[in-house]
């Protein structure tokens, strides 16, 4: 068999629509990555501390200032979060769904991750990135293995 004929036999190329569906998909996942894990974490700073500051959220990002400045400009131009002079940022009612939505993606995914067996390192590390891709199917399925036993059938597996 050639090689062109193995790799084929293994894997076939998904249809027109779904492949383009796909990569939409995942443009649309980058664009809002940044914006979902600026507001994600403004919320986590206000819950933990009542206020997030520009410099606190550069150091978490692991960004410079400007750039922080630079998107909660843009963020304050989408009406996702304010800042009052002196105060920091807060965000808006719409910003807090965005970032409560993300969060609760994020939750998800981890535990998921954590029932396979991944480190708690690797799974927060993980989730960050996966998070914003994962759709609602996919959210729904790793729900349902989830409260369906995943992490007590993956345990068992493992002592196998």
């Amino acid at each position: 068999m050639s090689r062109k004929e193995s790799r084929g036999a293994s894997r076939r190329m998904p249809d027109v629509e779904t492949q383009s569906r796909g990569f939409e998909a995942a443009r649309e996942a980058r664009r809002s990555v940044l914006v979902e894990d600026y507001l994600e974490l403004i919320s986590d700073l206000l819950l933990e501390g009542g206020e997030a500051r520009q410099v606190e959220i550069a150091k978490r990002l692991g960004v410079s200032q400007p750039t922080v400045a630079k998107m909660l400009a843009r963020l304050v131009a989408e009406g996702l979060v304010h800042q009052k002079p002196y105060r920091g940022v807060f965000l808006s009612e719409a910003g807090q769904k965005v970032a409560d939505d993300a969060r609760i993606r994020h939750q998800v995914v981890e535990r998921f991750l954590l029932a396979l067996g991944v480190s708690r390192e690797s799974a927060q590390i993980d989730a960050e990135g996966m998070e914003h891709h994962v759709s609602e199917e996919t959210l729904g399925a790793f729900r349902m293995a989830l409260e369906g036993g995943l992490e007590a059938f993956m345990k068992a597996a493992q002592k196998k």
